[in-house]
């Protein structure tokens, strides 16, 4: 067994600190020289939905179509096939590990784990696995919130994931180990609005991207905002109060896997998968830190991609490519979040 450890470092928050008391004129000459409170800004702005620390969910994909799956690598035969569901568990803790006015630091760890349920697999060994194990994505992760001054600030952020069709821990190795991270520059104009500029290493689309990120956080007043990250998710909000929410927007979800397939080309294959999601999702508080999440949407198929290599994308590398039917899907969760 291969460990996984890795690094990460990317979003964290929190910093405001005090404020100078100038109800009393003070004569500083009498005691030298007088340093000024450097003041920082924090990672909030009002009414953003608040941070999950712990959360448990289940999502469901309804049934769809799975065209063009190669028979063997000996034949170029393909063939369809039909997905009933697909079932998700999903879990995330995110833990501050240094949170004071200076630097937020946070570690965290997830896991997603698909189960696709095919009518009938038959003899395609692709189908056979797929059908017979979890596709899953394991790892840890680490973000960094650091304020400049009172309006500029950074963050960074890490994840080292193990993806793949894993029958026992055994069958991880470095092939299915994927790394990402993100770095954002940006400037918080008011408590109100917070914008960032930054580059991203990801693989959520499937495939190993370095895109531009756009970040903003805006409220435009007690009712409306949004709340950004492009292009892996963009969302528009609107707060019955500060603890009933209501969102409209879209999240782009995937990773690379690792499929072991004995009558591939080397024993293995890579699965490049990528999903968007539109969808309306409401946060609503339970009871003290205790929230429920409920989302519903439709799953559009960006990728599904079967390459004979690792981070391969030349045709002659690809074992088959499937264009998936488009279900529509639910998801609910209970999150425990920061105050």
């Amino acid at each position: 067994m291969q460990k996984i450890l890795f690094y990460l470092l990317m979003l964290t928050s929190v910093l405001s600190f005090a404020q100078e008391d100038t109800t009393e004129v003070v004569d500083y000459g009498k005691f030298g020289d007088a340093e000024g409170v450097k003041r920082y800004c924090n990672q909030k702005v009002i009414n953003q939905l608040p941070q999950r620390i712990i959360s448990f969910g289940y999502e469901h994909q309804g049934g769809f179509t799975m065209p063009g799956v190669r028979a063997s690598a000996s034949s170029s035969t393909v063939q369809d096939f039909t997905v009933n569901q697909v079932s998700s568990l999903r879990a995330q803790v995110n833990i501050p590990v240094i949170s004071n006015t200076k630097i937020i630091w946070q570690v965290g760890a997830n896991y997603w784990a698909s189960r696709f349920n095919l009518d009938n697999p038959g003899n395609n060994s692709f189908a056979q696995a797929l059908n017979s194990r979890a596709l899953t994505t394991t790892g840890i992760n680490t973000t960094i919130f650091k304020p400049l001054n009172e309006k500029n600030f950074l963050i960074v952020q890490a994840s080292a994931d193990a993806n793949g069709l894993f029958k026992s821990f055994s069958d991880i190795s470095s092939d299915a180990i994927t790394i990402s991270g993100a770095a954002i520059y940006g400037w918080k104009t008011s408590d109100r609005n917070m914008i960032g500029l930054g580059i991203s290493r990801t693989y959520r689309a499937g495939q190993l991207l370095h895109v531009p990120i756009l970040f903003w956080n805006k409220s435009f007043n007690d009712h409306w905002g949004m709340e950004l990250l492009l292009p892996a998710r963009g969302h528009v909000k609107y707060n019955f109060s500060t603890s009933n929410i209501l969102q409209l927007g879209f999240e782009l979800e995937g990773n690379q896997f690792l499929v072991n397939l004995p009558n591939s080309q080397n024993g293995k294959v890579f699965l490049q998968r990528g999903e968007l999601k539109p969808r309306v999702a409401w946060d609503k508080k339970l009871t003290g830190f205790l929230w429920m999440s409920a989302q519903a949407g439709y799953r559009h198929n960006w990728r599904f991609d079967v390459m004979n290599g690792y981070d391969a994308r030349e045709t002659s590398q690809r074992y088959f490519s499937s264009n998936l039917g488009n279900p529509f899907y639910f998801n609910l969760s209970l999150n425990l979040v920061s105050p």
